[in-house]
């Protein structure tokens, strides 16, 4: 799929009182290693699994399905779908992710859609079930100042070995409340940070299989 814009901003669109209220609440729920596809639960990992884990992911996360949360940020992703040309069908949000970086915690180069759509033969009624990650919005928590390094990068090859590397420090979220929607099957990383503590939500919005 060609695309004309990789991904979409919004500077400072999140009042600071809400990216507070945010994080005030991640913080009071029990947090969890963050983990990636095939690890399934973190807490049943062993010593082996999880060094193996953070050579490709470091960070502590909380699950969140509040609405006031998809309020403030989902009409914000239609927007983002319709100013940038990109115009997908999707219908559902999964659950906000509340992650935590500290110093030299980072999330490696990765994409966060699938080859294959969901399948929830137990539950046959989950609104995932048949559809795929379409968009995937980052908001920025935290107030540069409050860290170093954790610069959000995309690399817009997507990692085809036949093309240059074209990789792009997204600057644009640094203020807090900035928020970047872009496809999910993007490229993108988030580098270690350096000092600090970078807080940050994600949301990944999904629709049927592209056709």
């Amino acid at each position: 799929m060609n695309l004309t814009n990789y991904y979409w901003y919004f500077k400072s669109a999140i009042p600071s009182r809400i990216c507070d209220d945010i994080a005030k609440y991640g913080k009071s729920l029990q947090d969890q290693m963050a983990v990636t596809g095939g690890y399934g639960d973190s807490k049943k990992l062993n010593k082996n699994q999880i060094k193996d884990l953070k050579k490709k992911r470091d960070s502590n996360i909380v699950w969140m399905n509040d609405r006031w949360i998809y309020k403030e940020i989902q009409p914000y992703i239609h927007q983002a779908n319709t100013n940038a040309g990109w115009n997908f069908e999707w219908n559902y949000s999964e659950s906000c992710q509340f992650t935590k970086y500290v110093k030299g915690q980072y999330y490696d180069w990765h994409c966060d859609s699938w080859d294959k759509p969901y399948y929830r033969p137990e539950n046959p009624q989950d609104p995932s079930n048949g559809k795929i990650r379409k968009l995937s919005v980052t908001v920025s928590l935290s107030d540069p100042k409050e860290y170093k390094g954790g610069e959000l990068e995309f690399d817009f090859r997507n990692f085809d070995p036949d093309k240059k590397r074209n990789v792009k420090k997204c600057t644009e979220i640094l203020p807090k409340g900035s928020l970047v929607v872009f496809p999910s099957f993007v490229w993108h990383r988030v580098c270690p940070v350096k000092s600090g503590e970078r807080k940050s939500l994600v949301i990944w919005n999904l629709g049927w299989p592209f056709k």
